[in-house]
């Protein structure tokens, strides 16, 4: 196992996929992060001035929920990127026709998509970091410098800040798992990108407007992210609720096993040359 970690760990090291991905995802959170908390400010200082109370049927966020909205927004919007930055560990070996060599190298299919999903995670970990900091700084900055409060002191937003990151690097394993079911590159990334910021932020908007349905909605992996952070802008806006956290990590890391299991079973079982 050890030698097929440390061929994986070589391989990401030596391509630009991860610094890039985690680059593009800290100047993305820090403008979002701006923008938004500029956004929620500005609107709650129209409602003061005309009265109106902040709450749900207002889409008025307190400042409290404004910090903590702003805060979560790389797990609200930027968990494409580790989800990408996963995909990528496997679908390039497919794409540069390396994964032959690969399991030359190391026949047992299973033992190289575990040391995949091992070798991903210091890697993610960069990634998550990265985007978390861009939210806090850009988010933090401009509520600050429009006088309004951050809460960086307070235990619920760090908690909230720390399980953002957690959330994620599980995220970059439901990529690897992704991955090898679509090992085309191009497709991967485009599935994820439509699914993520399209497709499922309207399906839980749908679903979360019935009873019938709503608890669905609290499974699309998407909302178990936000569950293991704790907050989301869905839950401030009243649009949504969650899972507990412990209840998100463990869907999410379902989501990333039957992947996982389904690619094991179908790409990694039939003959590559």
């Amino acid at each position: 196992m050890i030698p097929a970690l440390r061929a994986e760990l070589r391989k990401i090291t030596t391509t630009r996929a991860w610094w890039i991905n985690a680059s593009v995802m800290f100047a993305y959170m820090v403008l979002m992060a701006a923008i938004m908390a500029a956004s929620f400010a500005v609107s709650r200082r129209a409602a003061d001035d005309a009265g109106v109370a902040p709450g749900s049927d207002t889409f008025v966020l307190d400042p409290q929920s404004t910090a903590s909205s702003v805060y979560t927004l790389a797990v609200a919007l930027g968990y494409i990127f580790p989800a990408v930055l996963g995909a990528l560990v496997v679908t390039t070996e497919f794409r540069h026709r390396t994964i032959t060599p690969t399991l030359l190298a190391e026949p047992r299919r299973t033992r190289v998509l575990t040391a995949k999903l091992l070798a991903v995670l210091p890697f993610a970990l960069v990634v998550a970091v990265a985007g978390v900091l861009g939210t806090v700084l850009g988010g933090a900055a401009t509520l600050a410098a429009l006088g309004e409060p951050t809460f960086l002191a307070d235990p619920q937003i760090q908690r909230t800040i720390v399980l953002s990151v957690v959330a994620l690097v599980v995220w970059s394993l439901v990529g690897v798992g992704f991955g090898s079911v679509l090992t085309n590159q191009v497709a991967a990334i485009v599935v994820l990108l439509v699914f993520t910021q399209f497709v499922e932020p309207l399906l839980r908007i749908l679903l979360a407007q019935f009873d019938a349905t709503e608890m669905i909605s609290k499974f699309l992996p998407g909302a178990a992210g936000e569950a293991i952070a704790g907050s989301s802008l869905y839950v401030s806006s009243g649009l949504a609720e969650l899972l507990a956290p412990w209840q998100g990590v463990l869907v999410l890391l379902t989501y990333a096993v039957v992947f996982t299991a389904i690619g094991r079973a179908t790409t990694f079982r039939r003959d590559i040359g």
